[in-house]
């Protein structure tokens, strides 16, 4: 009886350990011989085999406990499922695999009440977390449960997985939350302080990253947790000195995205890249600004732009913004043509502010035609190569002067006061420039 014991227990270590470092032949061999070893456990933690090929990434033999049908919903002394546990440890190929055998995203543990989601965006696996949304959009959960409130699914302690990330200072996992909708200021309930949102706990951990896109995507600077501190405080407490600047309600306001604006939310990935890019890079002239002379001094950050300059150097003017006269146009208003840099049009849509009685955003039109704005799409550059080059300064006399789209960071002497940078650097100041009432440049003293 108890040499049969110990050759159970043998054989199962045996399988653990095969399946641990991806010995196929082994694991094979030892289910042929013992079929049932596939149910068996380790003994404290309950782990079964495919909690274990999921957690180190064993794809094949993975692949092949699915096709024996085992349960890809297996728990282990936790509450824990193998998709939980590829989560945590970034298992992508792992995650995928167990999501296309019909894995369980609503599985919670009985750790801290968490999902795979909440997994993903704590241990900062930005391809897990995007794959598990994406399951998410393409399931049933999105009819029945709701995607949006999926996304702000919380745990045991009231966090989502939105405040994980951020607590963990996972700027990636950060954006793919709020692209897809997570709430930038929901409450926690006795996660970290109670009442902290993912701004107060990104100032915690002192993630400039993290405060930087918070912000950007509509961040309040003045919500306070259960205690009545706003997260400036947070920040000072724990000697994040960069990230108090920033935080501090006497600084300039950032930009933030215009998530609700329809022609925003409808623009393909390429436009709203282009956007979001030059929202980032304004919000940056800003914290330069806020940061300078400080010990917490931000590095300019480098706008290069060498997969352009082959095909400026000779561009015409009608290439060239012509409302800042510095930036290549990027974007194209679809019905009328016209085209703009992304930075004037992310400055054309930031200071599009609601009409005071309606409450409503007013519509925005075209700086150029009057016309509405419904559409926003990428513009299509013009290259220009050698040849043309050569024939064209053959045929002419007077030689064209070659005219070169500016850094971000410099100001055009002429027309600075038109410029987007101009307005950027001021917002949330008493003389932030603004659109007036037909969106035209304005410069208040």
């Amino acid at each position: 009886m108890g040499q049969g014991l110990s050759c159970v227990a043998s054989q199962e270590n045996e399988l653990f350990t095969a399946v641990q470092v991806g010995d196929f032949e082994t694991v094979e061999t030892l289910l042929e011989r013992e079929p049932n070893l596939l149910h068996h456990t380790t003994v404290y933690d309950r782990h079964s085999a495919l909690h274990i090929a999921a957690a180190n990434g064993q794809i094949e033999i993975l692949a092949m406990f699915l096709e024996k049908s085992m349960n890809p919903d297996v728990v282990n002394r936790h509450k824990q499922t193998p998709l939980m546990l590829a989560a945590m440890h970034g298992k992508i190929s792992s995650v995928k695999r167990l999501l296309e055998a019909g894995a369980n995203i609503l599985m919670f543990d009985s750790l801290h009440g968490r999902t795979c989601l909440h997994y993903a965006a704590y241990y900062g696996h930005s391809d897990c977390l995007q794959a598990i949304l994406t399951a998410a959009q393409s399931s049933l959960v999105a009819v029945s449960w709701g995607y949006a409130r999926f996304v702000n699914i919380r745990d045991g302690r009231g966090a989502t997985p939105l405040h994980l990330a951020a607590r963990r200072k996972q700027p990636e996992c950060v954006h793919i939350l709020l692209y897809n909708g997570a709430l930038v200021c929901a409450s926690t309930g006795r996660y970290g302080f109670p009442g902290s949102t993912p701004l107060h706990l990104a100032a915690r951990g002192g993630s400039l990253d993290c405060i930087r896109m918070l912000l950007a995507w509509g961040a309040d600077r003045l919500q306070r947790d259960a205690s009545g501190r706003i997260s400036f405080v947070v920040a000072l407490k724990h000697k994040h000195g960069a990230c108090a600047a920033l935080l501090n309600p006497s600084s300039a306001e950032p930009l933030v995205w215009p998530a609700t604006l329809k022609f925003i939310t409808e623009l393909n990935e390429e436009a709203k890249s282009l956007l979001e890019r030059a929202l980032m890079e304004a919000n940056r002239e800003r914290e330069k600004n806020i940061l300078k002379g400080t010990a917490y001094s931000l590095p300019s950050p480098s706008h290069s732009d060498s997969g352009l300059d082959d095909c400026v150097s000779e561009a015409s003017d009608t290439e060239v913004c012509c409302i800042c006269f510095e930036q290549l146009c990027t974007i194209e208003v679809q019905d009328c043509g016209h085209q703009m840099c992304a930075q004037c049009t992310v400055a054309l849509c930031c200071h599009n502010k609601p009409n005071p009685v309606t409450a409503s955003l007013t519509t925005l039109v075209c700086p150029f035609c009057r016309s509405t704005i419904v559409r926003l799409v990428v513009a299509k550059m013009k290259c220009y190569d050698d040849t043309n080059r050569s024939t064209e300064e053959d045929s002419t006399s007077k030689p064209r002067k070659s005219r070169k789209p500016r850094n971000f960071s410099e100001g055009s002497s002429s027309f600075k006061s038109l410029s987007p940078i101009g307005s950027f650097s001021k917002i949330g100041g008493r003389s932030s420039g603004r659109f007036a009432a037909e969106n035209e440049w304005i410069d208040k003293p």
